[in-house]
């Protein structure tokens, strides 16, 4: 009897709303009060730098999802480009374990959220989050990327009633120049403020992390090569719109200190804003952090199989149940890891621990396109970009790297 395979079920739309909902609920309805507790009234500054490289590096993930629209994306784009399958391997885990640890830092902005209509622990909250998401992923591929759909229009729909009520107050951010003024003047505030405005900027790469994702449920997708590529350019294009406008929002109404101190920020810059409760903004982040999580579970367990697929992990992990068509193995495993992970650390440190995985994954995708676009530079039916992508990419990310570790030695 053949071994059942994954259904290719996904259309363009799906798959773009599916990471836009892993790039939205993993950042900005957690996080911005933490980048703006470290770059201040810089923060948008900060979240350009994130986007910036980010994006460069999306043009990688772009054109090798159309070569190689597998399963375990990372890991066969290094085995592709340097053929060292246990290379392949530490990447490989090293994504999965980026998208575990990212499933426990959101579900720590989970309880934050709920917090603001229940008395509930934490730890109860975290608990009950990651145990159903699990039973949803198993349930089935179409059935978790439609809830994940519509739950992403809502997160939408969140960030654009923040924009909306909070736009005629952006005028509040002519305390700027004031700011870039005491740049010029005092030496030991430029060193806090450049400082400041980098590490901001690293942890408001963890709100980018999504796009690259995407490619781990491409043997899932319809047309792939065609579509995975529109999906991941559009949904970094996108999620930037929407983080700049929030971004500049949320510090025209609030001040950093202010949203540095609220588990739930949207919620906070919504009811001050309106001068209402926070009803429907705290629902939307509730429902954008559960999507987050989602996606990063069906993610990470989608690898576990790809790489167990490849005879690289355990074979019990890339056994497909017949019923569902799910790596049931593999959703239970990215479970209890979650839950190990939301037990044992606080959301800040994850984030940024999130934030260095990938990091030096994009660095070493971006190496691997390079080689291997010297031995295959134009195949038929794939989007190609210029190779200096790659390069600039792999700078990129590995300056930004250094820079975070410098400013962690003297900030």
């Amino acid at each position: 009897m053949p071994q059942p395979t994954l259904k290719r079920s996904l259309s363009l739309f799906l798959i773009t709303l599916y990471g836009l909902g892993n790039i939205l609920g993993a950042g900005i309805y957690v996080l911005v009060g933490k980048v703006a507790g470290e770059a201040g009234y810089f923060a948008p500054l900060s979240f350009l730098i994130a986007s910036v490289i980010a994006a460069i590096s999306a043009f990688s993930y772009a054109e090798l999802s159309a070569r190689y629209p597998v399963s375990a994306g990372e890991a066969v784009y290094v085995d592709e480009g340097f053929g060292l399958q246990k290379l392949s391997l530490i990447v490989g885990l090293m994504i999965t374990l980026a998208g575990i640890v990212s499933a426990a830092a959101i579900a720590h902005g989970f309880a934050g959220y709920l917090r603001v209509f229940f008395d509930i622990p934490g730890w109860l909250a975290i608990t009950l989050l990651i145990v159903l998401l699990g039973c949803l992923a198993a349930w089935g591929i179409n059935q978790s990327v439609k809830v994940a759909a519509l739950l992403t229009l809502a997160e939408i729909t969140g960030l654009l009633i923040i924009i909306y009520v909070g736009a005629d107050q952006v005028t509040g951010l002519s305390i700027l120049p004031e700011q870039i003024e005491l740049l010029d003047q005092d030496d030991t505030y430029r060193n806090f403020s450049l400082l400041g405005i980098f590490s901001g900027a690293f942890l408001a790469f963890y709100a980018y992390i999504g796009f690259e994702d995407m490619v781990n449920i491409a043997e899932e997708v319809k047309n792939p090569q065609r579509n995975m590529p529109r999906a991941i350019l559009l949904c970094v294009v996108v999620s930037s719109l929407l983080y700049a406008g929030v971004t500049l929002v949320s510090l025209s109404v609030l001040t950093p200190a202010e949203l540095k101190q609220t588990d739930a920020p949207l919620a906070a810059v919504y009811a001050r804003a309106t001068g209402n409760a926070p009803v429907v903004i705290t629902v939307i982040g509730i429902f954008a952090v559960i999507n987050g999580a989602l996606i990063q579970l069906i993610m990470s367990s989608r690898l576990l199989y790809g790489m167990a697929s490849k005879q690289w992990l355990p074979g019990f992990l890339g056994r497909i149940n017949p019923v569902t068509r799910t790596p049931i193995n593999s959703t239970v495993l990215t479970v209890l890891l979650m839950l190990f992970f939301a037990m044992t650390f606080q959301i800040v440190a994850l984030a940024e621990f999130t934030s260095y995985l990938v990091l030096m994954v994009f660095a070493l995708v971006n190496l691997a396109l390079i080689k291997i676009k010297q031995k295959s530079p134009d195949p038929d039916g794939v989007i190609v970009f210029s190779v200096w992508l790659p390069r600039l990419g792999f700078l990129t990310t590995i300056s930004f790297l250094l820079i975070e570790v410098f400013s962690g030695l003297f900030y």
